[in-house]
């Protein structure tokens, strides 16, 4: 019998049982934690690690998690199935394909500045309020866009979806990353803007002209495709200025206004009724097609679920704190140079137990910074070692539910993306290192 990757199904339900049989190896401990006033979170307080009464998280509890993890992330399930059945209207009212063949008429003496204008703007998303889940409803733009410039799917997605991750990582003004990193570390915003800019701008560069070489696909016969310029009705033109408001207005909405899931959901769902009407499908066609795509999403929602079961595992055995404390606890004897490469290493393989970004600020944070005085480095080194790894991360490891989502509903293995993406990656992974060792020496 021929052997074949998991389905991300089994691949997130076995680390889930991983996880849970892992409670009865890692012995429970827990770190104290006070109320920040800075950031309105609880953070642990630095030497305050113990090992208490050991907590063990039975079968039966392993398979309850199941239906908590999906019931944790019901806000991300809902703007999922919303935001997914309102792109899957607009994009069977034919203004997704038009707009595309029209945009990629408008690049075709310059197809490169297109990928760049896509990386870029996503990148900005990433780096602004670190757009992720979003993408799980753009995927048919990614599909299409794939098919017209005849490159890989899995290229385009790095573009869009990876750059947006890159801007996360390398950005001074994520929230949920580097800003939140500096407020626990204390560490000034404003100082050293300019240097986190000059390798947010390389990162992303050198991310989008690696994909951009290397991601076109190979036409069997040599030929070459011949690019026609359509025409776009005025019904097209109108679905795709609301479409295009509406990605405007949620980038507003959650930058500015401070919008949740339950917002952008809504909106979503409105625009793509009238998207619908507007597109000819009636009102019965419409909610037809919203419900075929409800169905395509459902399957990225539970993925998400399934995710942060893990999370709830290792929470509910008290493992996490211990696991934090094994990997940070050593790197207080090193010397500088291998202490700051330890940490880089260290805050990537915590992000795999601690899929939240923010939540592995909230964790490492106060215990990173007072190692970093110890040791006598500047504090920048600390919320940089985390920003760049942890976030880097989202794009590889198996238990961030949101990746493996977009890849579902783009109908790309597992093992594929990371067959595609790796040489990339440690190519960013690279520079993020790059950019420590410079600060290590260099910022006071």
């Amino acid at each position: 019998m021929k052997l074949s990757f998991p389905h991300p199904i089994i691949i997130l339900l076995t680390f889930i049982f991983i996880a849970g049989f892992s409670t009865y190896f890692i012995q429970s401990g827990s770190f104290e934690r006070v109320l920040d006033k800075a950031t309105g979170r609880e953070v642990v307080v630095p030497g305050s690690f113990m090992e208490i009464e050991d907590v063990n998280v039975g079968l039966f509890d392993i398979l309850l998690s199941i239906p908590a993890g999906i019931i944790a992330r019901a806000d991300v399930v809902v703007l999922i199935l919303l935001l997914g059945g309102a792109f899957f209207v607009i994009e069977k009212t034919g203004a997704l394909q038009v707009g595309i063949e029209s945009l990629i008429y408008q690049f075709r003496n310059r197809p490169y500045w297109l990928f760049y204008l896509l990386g870029f703007i996503c990148s900005i998303c990433g780096g602004v309020f670190y757009m992720s889940e979003e993408f799980i409803g753009l995927i048919p733009i990614f599909v299409l866009l794939a098919r017209k410039t005849h490159y890989d799917l899995r290229a385009i997605l790095s573009i869009g979806v990876g750059s947006a991750i890159i801007g996360a990582a390398f950005s001074p003004f994520n929230p949920f990353g580097s800003m939140l990193a500096m407020k626990i570390a204390q560490v000034d915003p404003s100082v050293e803007v300019v240097y986190r800019m000059i390798f947010f701008v390389l990162a992303v560069a050198t991310w989008i002209t690696f994909h951009a070489r290397f991601g076109k696909l190979k036409v069997a016969d040599g030929s070459s495709v011949e690019i026609k310029k359509v025409a776009v009705s005025m019904e097209h033109r109108i679905i795709l200025g609301l479409t295009l408001t509406g990605i405007c207005l949620m980038v507003w909405g959650v930058a500015v206004q401070g919008w949740d899931y339950n917002q952008m959901g809504v909106m979503f769902f409105v625009i793509g009724f009238f998207c619908g009407l507007i597109g000819g499908l009636g009102l019965n066609g419409t909610a037809r097609t919203f419900s075929a795509g409800f169905s395509e999403m459902i399957f990225a929602g539970v993925i998400i679920g399934l995710a942060q079961a893990i999370f709830l595992i290792l929470d509910q055995g008290k493992a996490i704190d211990p696991i934090i404390y094994a990997l940070l606890q050593p790197l207080e004897t090193l010397p500088n140079q291998v202490a700051s490469v330890g940490l880089f290493i260290a805050q990537a393989l915590i992000h795999i137990p601690v899929p939240s970004t923010s939540g592995q600020a909230v964790l490492t944070m106060p215990l990173v910074t007072p190692l970093t005085d110890l040791l006598g480095m500047s504090r920048e080194i600390a919320v940089l070692t985390y920003q760049y790894s942890a976030t880097l991360m989202d794009m590889m490891t198996p238990t961030n539910g949101t990746i493996l989502a977009i890849l579902a509903a783009a109908n790309i293995k597992f093992n594929n993306w990371i067959a595609y993406i790796w040489k990339s990656w440690l190519l960013i992974m690279g520079i993020g290192l790059l950019s420590v060792i410079i600060a290590l020496f260099s910022i006071s």
